[in-house]
């Protein structure tokens, strides 16, 4: 694509780089006198909260507590949502630093239409799928084994039938079929530990480059991380997965993604609780005490003080280390280990049919995105739906050492462009202009599920305080999912109602319910 041509399609920038970063109001009265906008996009204050995020909750002079509460929530995601909508018989404080709810799971709109920003299915046998339909929203059936894009051929099904269909020589497909069979043999369960503590790259070494090539574009998507950062656990179970005896696909969604379930809590908890749920709070500190948590937050350009007879915390760990004061440093030293992925979503929003030939399609080989999928996948087929505009949805994940280019406009543009760039490479119907490309950017969405963090790292990083408990995906694992996020927060929701009432808190291996 020209210049020339780019120059008329719309790039639109949204979402956070950061995720609950304290913000300290002298250093936000000094950026307001000596204003850099390349460390801003669209109001997100990243270089204070970067300058912050380092300095410690201790440099606060925090006011006295203003309120008091039975349960301070803080993160408004899928966990604290949930969280929030298990405990409406207790006076709760739901508690989010940006302007809407959902987290990691948010859809937004383009004229009616509906689109996603991270996660994208839950499969029918996960806990999320019986309680979305709790909350009066029935998932929709995929019913699409995903293809794959390889040197500009569509591949159906890629590890069923696809695989004799491979655009690589016959040794190259006949290495994949190997690689399937060995695979499909192992007992995940029977050799979860050793299987959780190695790399999933020691199973690829004997088997063609195209292999590797291919999983490690599937991970960074799925799991964060390529196949020399991946549980070998974690890899192998997908596979297995792919491949279930009845070969029929399992998973289920709306469009735009899990969006949906955060957008359905918020829409019924908000009528009833609208006092009680906050957006734009960036929490500052959450110090536990004998009787109370103290919890300072900046909202509407103040700071406030609550107090709480116990916290959840449903934020990611790279937060919660830093703003709650007293963690076991055993705890904090493994919330610390946990790594997460830069991933920015691209939308490629085009006002006619582009692509319709599969649900999610792999783009293995270069590209500068993963995987895309089409946004209205399982409504377009509905008596009447007519697709006006052909959404799609690019998964971008990058290397860690990328997260900075998300800081600006610029640097976030560019990314959006090699995107569109790429996907018009991959066949020539996806030769096309958009009329817009949206990029929602994430600087730590999604934590890496890499070797021995499941059985070691996690269990570690969620063992409750004595009045503060933790939510959020990252403790609950092996992979960042919606399901796991919302079991996170059944678990810390039982042991903030026990600690209530009283009853000795146990830690306990998650139980849905």
């Amino acid at each position: 694509m020209s210049s020339n041509r780019r120059d008329f399609i719309k790039f639109v920038v949204a979402g956070a780089v950061t995720a609950g970063c304290p913000l300290d109001l002298s250093l936000l009265s000094a950026q307001a006198s000596s204003h850099d906008p390349a460390a801003e996009v669209e109001g997100e204050h990243n270089q204070v909260c970067h300058q912050v995020r380092d300095k410690g909750s201790e440099s606060f002079s925090r006011p006295p507590a203003s309120a008091r509460h039975d349960v301070v929530i803080v993160g408004g995601g899928v966990s604290g949502l949930a969280a929030a909508y298990r405990l409406q018989h207790h006076d709760f404080l739901l508690l989010e630093k940006e302007p809407h709810w959902g987290g990691n799971a948010y859809e937004m709109e383009y004229e009616g239409n509906v689109y996603g920003t991270g996660s994208a299915f839950l499969t029918r046998d996960e806990y999320t799928y019986h309680f979305a339909q709790e909350i009066g929203l029935p998932p929709l059936p995929i019913n699409n084994s995903d293809a794959s894009i390889i040197r500009g051929e569509l591949v159906l099904d890629t590890w069923g039938e696809g695989l004799n269909k491979l655009p690589y020589s016959s040794s190259v497909r006949e290495g994949f079929k190997k690689f399937k069979k060995e695979m499909m043999a192992i007992d995940v369960e029977k050799r979860a530990r050793e299987l959780f503590a190695l790399p999933f790259s020691d199973f690829l070494k004997a088997y063609p480059g195209e292999l590797k090539e291919w999983w490690d574009n599937f991970g960074p998507s799925n799991w964060g991380a390529a196949s020399h950062d991946t549980a070998a656990a974690i890899g192998i179970y997908s596979l297995q997965e792919m491949d279930g005896e009845s070969r029929r696909d399992d998973r289920y969604t709306w469009p735009g993604g899990l969006g949906a379930i955060t957008k359905k809590l918020a829409e019924i908890l908000q009528p009833k609780y609208k006092d009680r749920m906050l957006t734009d709070a960036t929490i500052v500190a959450v110090v536990p005490g004998k009787q109370e948590v103290q919890v300072t937050y900046m909202h509407n350009a103040e700071l406030k003080t609550v107090s709480a007879k116990t916290v959840i915390m449903a934020t990611p760990k790279f937060i919660t280390r830093r703003i709650v004061e007293g963690l076991p440093d055993k705890q904090s030293d493994a919330m610390k280990q946990i790594r997460y992925v830069p991933y920015p979503v691209v939308n490629l929003i085009f006002d006619k049919p582009v692509f319709n030939g599969g649900y999610d399609t792999w783009c293995p080989g270069g590209n500068t995105f993963t995987d895309f999928i089409v946004a209205d996948w399982v409504v377009r087929k509905q008596p009447g739906y007519r697709q006006k505009f052909n959404i799609i949805t690019c998964y971008t994940p990058m290397k860690e050492d990328d997260r900075g280019y998300l800081l600006t406009e610029p640097g976030c543009r560019k990314i959006a462009a090699n995107v569109l760039a790429d996907f018009q490479k991959l066949l020539p119907e996806t030769n096309v202009d958009p009329i817009e490309v949206h990029i929602y950017r994430r600087g730590h969405p999604m934590y890496m599920s890499t070797p021995r963090l499941y059985t070691e790292i996690q269990p570690l990083t969620r063992e409750p305080m004595d009045r503060v408990f933790f939510a959020n995906t990252d403790c609950e694992g092996p992979v960042s999912t919606t399901n796991e996020g919302i079991l996170a927060a059944q678990r810390a929701v039982k042991q903030a109602e026990a600690r209530l009432a009283g009853k000795p808190i146990q830690e306990e291996k998650t139980v849905a319910g």
